[in-house]
């Protein structure tokens, strides 16, 4: 069940921030050093007109980068991919990046991030809209590696697509290229952080997925016990849900639908309805 009296648990988090484990210290100065860099360019108001995709028209020429994560093939597998070959996929791999950018458009289009910024006391901020949304994409990575090959080939490109698309929005807003390469550096940064301290958190209990939130989507900044609460409830309701969706709807469509950040009923999961796959064309 995910949910739980937590404001007591919330504030003995901030108020024990001194008495972390030297790990979680570590992660929390990374963090906070990744946010505040790339505050420096950030605090620009980022209104609902502005939050429109941008997408890099390169999407499908990137290659897999060494940090991606290999999963155990055979023998015969593993040969064919020592000799360049490329590895076999049950589904067709342009299907799946096409896929992987709609996914990374569900977890941008389909927030309420005025709704977040106001729930959680966020400033409006193209910051704080890179905080919300790898969040999502967070919880879609989590949910696409469980689906083999093709779930971490799709994850890569869904991390591509949300780097592609921070990088068109710099530009529209007018950011130098040398301050976007220093605030890009520091975001990805902040993202790798908070993946790790994400991955623990919602492998563990309550207390230490609220100390993620606090760190890597509050910046060390929330002194409302309530707020803390209110985004653990979230996220444990939302990884639920996502886990309930058909794995072959989401390699071949990547349609995820998100539950409101407030519902009176959070303890009632509802599957939605299958998508639909027009691969015309493709």
């Amino acid at each position: 069940m995910y949910r739980r009296p937590l404001q007591v648990a919330a504030r003995s988090v901030v108020r024990a921030a001194s008495s972390r484990s030297a790990r979680a210290k570590v992660l929390e100065q990374e963090t906070y050093a990744g946010a505040s860099a790339a505050c420096r360019w950030t605090r620009i108001s980022c209104s609902a007109p502005g939050r429109t995709l941008h997408m890099d028209s390169q999407l499908c020429s990137v290659k897999e980068t060494a940090q991606h994560a290999q999963e155990e093939v055979g023998a015969f597998t593993k040969l064919f991919e020592a000799m360049g070959f490329p590895s076999p996929l049950k589904y067709n791999k342009w299907k799946i990046k096409i896929a992987a950018l709609r996914m990374y458009t569900c977890c941008v289009e389909r927030i309420n991030y005025d709704d977040f910024f106001e729930r959680c006391s966020l400033p409006d901020t193209l910051n704080s809209w890179f905080l919300v949304t790898q969040l999502h994409v967070w919880m879609c990575l989590v949910r696409m590696r469980q689906e083999g090959r093709e779930g971490k080939f799709l994850c890569h490109y869904i991390v591509h697509s949300m780097w592609g698309d921070v990088e068109q929005r710099s530009k529209i807003m007018g950011v130098n290229s040398v301050h976007r390469k220093e605030a890009t550096k520091a975001m990805t940064e902040n993202f790798y952080a908070a993946m790790f301290g994400y991955d623990e958190g919602i492998l563990s209990d309550d207390h230490v997925l609220a100390a993620a939130l606090w760190r890597n989507l509050f910046c060390c900044q929330c002194e409302d016990p309530r707020q803390l609460e209110l985004m653990v409830e979230y996220v444990r309701k939302q990884m639920q849900f996502i886990d309930s969706l058909d794995s072959e709807d989401l390699l071949l469509t990547g349609e995820v639908q998100w539950r409101p950040l407030l519902e009176e009923n959070a303890q009632s999961i509802l599957k939605a309805v299958s998508p639909t796959y027009n691969d015309a064309g493709l």
